[in-house]
């Protein structure tokens, strides 16, 4: 069964898109802000999102730049009240799957949700990342540095996780705060050096590098 996050902040709106897909056999989530859009859609645990632009914390846009960033694939359906044809391309270009104007018919939009969960089924689905001597099992959640097994945490594999999928680019600490924790520590707090700390003498000081004043990047 699949599941779909709508997030959209008129209730009545979001009531009729949630009653509309769950009579059609799908599994669904509704929340209102896009911050919390943003940590969902972040944690796999969906296979479409049908997102608002106009949105309390973070808007839309935000949203979808932010996730496409963090290479979420996860296909996305703008549906909006905004219908000029700028917004339309800034969508489209910044990572939406398709674009939906306000007001619609449900018909259509269950039909554009049906067309984008078949290709993203069709698209292969990656298992394991890799770069250099490492690599990472996203199904048995195992590590591998060159010929040896690591057993990770749960922390430590996000962070993992999050430097295979951006080979060689430096990430700020707040890039990597906002992706592992999901939320923003004490400007002044260790916690990204501690884990990076603990990620090297797991899997070999050279494989993380410092970029001083920048961040951290995955050693090629």
């Amino acid at each position: 069964m699949n599941r779909i996050l709508i997030v959209e902040d008129e209730e009545r709106i979001a009531s009729f898109v949630e009653k509309g897909l769950r009579a059609n056999g799908f599994t669904t989530t509704v929340v209102a802000d896009g911050d919390t859009a943003y940590e969902y859609a972040l944690t796999g645990g969906f296979d479409l999102v049908v997102l608002d632009i106009g949105l309390p914390g973070r808007d839309g846009f935000t949203v979808l730049r932010e996730l496409r960033e963090a290479r979420v694939t996860v296909p996305v359906i703008v549906l909006t009240a905004r219908d000029s044809v700028r917004d339309t391309v800034a969508g489209l270009e910044g990572g939406a799957d398709d674009w939906m104007t306000k007001p619609f018919r449900f018909e259509e939009l269950l039909a554009r949700v049906r067309l984008r969960l078949r290709t993203a089924a069709r698209a292969p689905e990656v298992t394991v990342l890799r770069s250099g001597t490492l690599s990472l099992d996203l199904r048995t959640r195992r590590a591998r540095a060159g010929e040896r097994t690591v057993d990770l945490t749960a922390r430590e594999f996000v962070l993992l996780e999050l430097f295979l999928r951006h080979p060689g680019q430096v990430l700020s600490r707040e890039q990597i705060l906002s992706h592992v924790w999901g939320y923003d520590f004490d400007p002044g707090s260790n916690i990204v050096d501690v884990y990076v700390r603990a990620l090297r003498k797991k899997l070999g000081a050279q494989q993380v590098e410092t970029v001083r004043g920048m961040g951290y990047r995955l050693a090629g």
